[in-house]
């Protein structure tokens, strides 16, 4: 009977450790993919806010003085094979200090505006006429696989000329997951189906 009465001394058995890791190793495998793709997309989103911030300011100086302003590639040229998915010191290699924009601290994006005049010329506004239209791109390779993920904003002038970006954005627009095609102008997107969030 004391047999019978005495506690069981002792700790997990085996099985029951080999059933832990298995509940452990399963729930490792849905999360951690899951947690990298999340971590993608808020890297990604930093390439929106900051094209909608620059929208804005490049909006508020043409609104003051008239013309919009070309920003050079910054912090670094705009393509894939000069980017990573690494955080890089942001260094204004011209434009964005006059309209008055800078993000705050390091950024995963290289960003660049580039302005036509209404004849569709790039020089402006330096060669003297007002920059009427714009496009604005973010470039970075947040998921390392040598394919750049690109948002843009294009604004066209009041005669629907636009003007090409170096980032391969389209002139007909950023992508509309709606048509399936790139037709929309003034909002901030992704420069096609593939770029973005849908990449993740």
């Amino acid at each position: 009977m004391r047999k019978l009465l005495r506690k069981r001394s002792g700790g997990f058995t085996l099985i029951e450790l080999m059933i832990v890791v298995a509940i452990i190793g399963i729930l490792a495998a849905i999360a951690i993919p899951n947690f990298l793709r999340f971590q993608l997309r808020s890297r990604a989103a930093e390439g929106k806010s900051n094209l909608a911030a620059i929208r804005t300011a490049e909006e508020g100086y043409s609104a003051e003085f008239g013309t919009y302003i070309q920003g050079t590639a910054s912090p670094s040229a705009l393509a894939a094979a000069n980017l990573s998915g690494d955080k890089q010191n942001w260094l204004d290699n011209g434009g964005f200090g006059t309209i008055g924009w800078a993000p705050e601290g390091e950024t995963y994006y290289s960003y660049q505006v580039t302005a036509a005049d209404a004849a569709g010329g790039t020089g402006c506004p330096s060669v003297g006429a007002p920059c009427v239209s714009f496009t604005a791109e973010g470039m970075s390779d947040i998921d390392d696989d040598d394919v750049g993920n690109v948002w843009g904003y294009i604004k066209p002038d009041g005669a629907d000329n636009r003007v090409a970006g170096p980032a391969g954005c389209p002139v007909t627009g950023v992508y509309n997951a709606v048509t399936d095609s790139n037709d929309l102008t003034e909002t901030v997107g992704p420069c096609s189906n593939v770029m973005g969030q849908s990449v993740f």
